[in-house]
């Protein structure tokens, strides 16, 4: 868990609505105030659009008015959503899954990873249980890792992202969901990684590095199918070399 911030501000709220109680947290040196109705993807009218290949379906880009913005909430999968597809047991604030997002963000964007900038972060508390979502920056004119293979395998961005995976491992980032449609590059080859829920900072360690390389592997494998697998893994072969090479040189 990242620690609080003293640039942080935190605004308490009731929703008349679902009488639920809640807070938005935010950086106070980007935004003077914050509305509960940024949350709501109805309020934005034809300002919200949904994803495309958003996992779930809670995700939107909304035309905001500092700046495009991704709204996204936290939504359950698999087994877990046949009993609650949008609430999570609270165990206190700061264990939020907004709130342990948008500092995790925070703290990569200190240490000047490329990521989106966090907007705000909100949840709405029923007692045992609550509701999450988040704001980000938008990164116009990307594409995802997923999108590239798919292009063209043999010209996907590989050592680039060996390099960026690497980068991330370095400064102690365990990306709880590393895949193929997690990385995205623009025009010019940068490259930038994306959706931190359930992410962690902690000590680098083989182990979990290991298993980080290897479900991206997944991912690509998943992506490209089996008419690209051969592909798929000499590309991610060209990956992991430019992976170990930059893990070699340290910070």
């Amino acid at each position: 868990m990242v620690a609080f911030d003293a640039t942080e501000s935190l605004t308490p709220f009731h929703d008349d609505r679902s009488g639920e109680y809640g807070a938005i947290l935010f950086d106070a040196t980007q935004l003077r105030q914050v509305d509960p109705r940024w949350f709501d993807p109805q309020q934005w009218g034809a300002r919200a659009q949904q994803v495309d290949g958003s996992g779930r379906g809670g995700a939107w880009f909304i035309d905001a008015s500092h700046g495009p913005c991704v709204l996204r909430q936290y939504l359950r999968g698999g087994f877990a959503a046949k009993f609650s597809r949008d609430r999570y047991l609270w165990r206190g604030a700061n264990r939020t899954r907004s709130f342990a997002e948008f500092r995790l963000l925070r703290e990569l964007v200190r240490r000047k990873c490329p990521v989106p900038q966090p907007v705000a972060a909100c949840y709405l508390r029923d007692r045992l249980s609550y509701r999450a979502w988040i704001i980000v920056e938008r990164l116009v004119g990307v594409r995802s890792l997923a999108d590239l293979v798919l292009e063209s395998p043999a010209d996907a961005p590989w050592e680039a992202t060996g390099r960026l995976v690497a980068r991330f491992h370095r400064e102690g980032l365990e990306h709880a969901d590393l895949n193929a449609h997690n990385l995205l590059y623009d025009a010019a080859g940068k490259g930038w990684m994306i959706d931190f829920d359930r992410s962690r900072m902690h000590i680098p360690a083989t182990a979990w590095r290991e298993r980080n390389l290897a479900r991206l592997l997944r991912s690509l494998h998943k992506v490209g199918g089996e008419s690209r697998r051969e592909a798929v893994d000499a590309g991610f072969a060209r990956l992991r070399e430019a992976y170990d090479a930059r893990w070699a040189k340290g910070n």
